[in-house]
């Protein structure tokens, strides 16, 4: 009769996992991240401007109509598509809780000890009570320039083999640099029309473009395990 190796076993699982880790990396869109730059594994560049929200509602008719106008103007410049986001996800509260209860411990007077303590439980109730949803906008600016429309025959290999290959990966390198220009210009374009409109915008850096995509691909697991220290990622010229 044959027995069974425990050891083996487990290296089998681990392995198992891992593999399946890798199968489904290979069938996200992205190839990587720098620059303050997305890049598509197809070529294509994608620029994030995040915009603050204004309260449309509390302001006057004659600001309203500005503005519906200012906005009119400024879709009616683009020469190219661009792709609005919104989204809404759970406050994470934990390091404003971890500040107040800093300043409770270090607190002198008793008094005011246990009342910020006694704030912060209380705050932390009520996030669990009540979820306290943050929306964010995004404007997504892209750029095709050098990628060509494929044929169904290529689209069907593609599904069947999506794995990124070095050429691809040597490609995108060459064209990066003129494409990346290009790609700044539109967004200075985006960036000024928003601007006219009294919207503030702000271009995400490589850094919080990856703590994005690393939410929306893994919503459950962001908040509980945060992306480490900026000096602890494994990064080759601020490429992730």
């Amino acid at each position: 009769m044959a027995t069974s190796d425990p050891s083996k076993a487990k290296s089998t699982v681990r392995q198992a996992k891992k593999s399946m880790l890798s199968s489904t990396q290979r069938f996200l869109p992205i190839a990587e991240i720098h620059h303050d730059t997305v890049v598509l594994k197809n070529g294509g560049l994608r620029g994030i401007l995040m915009v603050e929200a204004i309260n449309f509602n509390l302001k006057s008719e004659t600001e309203q109509q500005g503005i519906i106008a200012g906005y009119q103007s400024f879709v009616n410049t683009l020469s190219f598509p661009i792709q609005i986001s919104v989204r809404s996800s759970k406050m994470n509260i934990s390091p404003y809780l971890q500040h107040l209860r800093g300043l409770g411990n270090v607190q002198k007077n008793e008094l005011l000890r246990q009342q910020t303590l006694a704030y912060a439980d209380f705050i932390e109730k009520l996030v669990d009570v009540a979820d306290i949803m943050q929306k964010r906008f995004y404007v997504i600016i892209p750029l095709d320039q050098n990628v060509r429309s494929k044929t169904l025959l290529e689209q069907f290999f593609g599904w069947i083999s999506p794995d990124d290959s070095s050429a691809k990966v040597a490609q995108r390198h060459r064209e990066f640099v003129s494409a990346e220009k290009l790609l700044h210009d539109r967004l200075n374009l985006v960036e000024t029309g928003l601007q006219n409109v009294r919207l503030q915008t702000r271009r995400l850096p490589t850094r919080e473009l990856v703590e994005l995509y690393y939410q929306i691909y893994n919503p459950k697991t962001s908040m509980e395990q945060k992306l480490p220290a900026e000096k602890d990622l494994q990064t080759n010229k601020d490429t992730l």
